[in-house]
């Protein structure tokens, strides 16, 4: 059984909703995402919900390691790339429990998701580096959710390159308490994959 809260009874969760199929209508993985907020969110809950095949930007043109480009030398892509990464880097840290809802494409994530990664990782913002010059993520006490779907892909194989990337990216953040929702293989018993899925995001508790 999977729990959720990590606030007092009572308090206000921050739940951040982040889409990543390329399909508006018809997407299995959207889908079940939002069976699983209904499951999890709590009336008072706040939802922060961010569709990245709205409006992504990859990142581009950088002048140096790392995203910094001095702003002389900042082309209007380039400001709209950060606006985005600053939005996306507070939308984060702001969360409580975080929702990715991604299928796999030709084995890998999503391209608008790799580059939500790209944008969110900042240095002293999402991770920093030690004294040692190892990497710490800065996002702590925080639980995530994935909704994997695929085709034919079997979740944790060594055909999956998306479920394990998007496991360490979080990781790599601080998150370490991750929960993953999976509809795989729906190509082979669509029917079956649902109910699967359904099953797990029934069995997950409020509490």
């Amino acid at each position: 059984m999977f729990f959720h809260s990590y606030k007092t009874l009572g308090e206000i969760m921050k739940i951040y909703q982040i889409d990543s199929s390329a399909r508006k209508e018809g997407s299995t993985s959207r889908a079940l995402a939002k069976k699983l907020l209904d499951k999890i969110k709590k009336p008072e809950d706040e939802v922060v919900y961010r569709d990245l095949d709205d409006e992504m930007v990859f990142v581009s043109g950088l002048t140096e390691s790392g995203m910094k480009i001095e702003k002389k030398d900042q082309t209007e892509h380039h400001k709209k790339m950060f606006d985005l990464s600053d939005t996306l880097v507070k939308e984060l840290k702001e969360s409580d429990i975080i929702i990715i809802s991604a299928p796999i494409y030709n084995y890998g994530p999503p391209a608008t998701l790799k580059a939500w990664s790209d944008l969110a990782a900042r240095v002293g913002e999402t991770f920093r580096f030690k004294p040692n010059g190892r990497r710490e993520g800065l996002l702590k006490n925080k639980r995530a959710y994935l909704v994997i779907t695929s085709g034919g892909t079997k979740l944790n194989s060594n055909e999956d390159f998306l479920t394990p990337w998007l496991k360490f990216i979080l990781n790599f953040f601080g998150i370490e308490k991750i929960d993953i929702i999976c509809a795989d293989q729906m190509a082979l018993d669509y029917e079956k994959s649902i109910k699967d899925a359904e099953k797990q995001i029934q069995n997950i508790s409020k509490d």
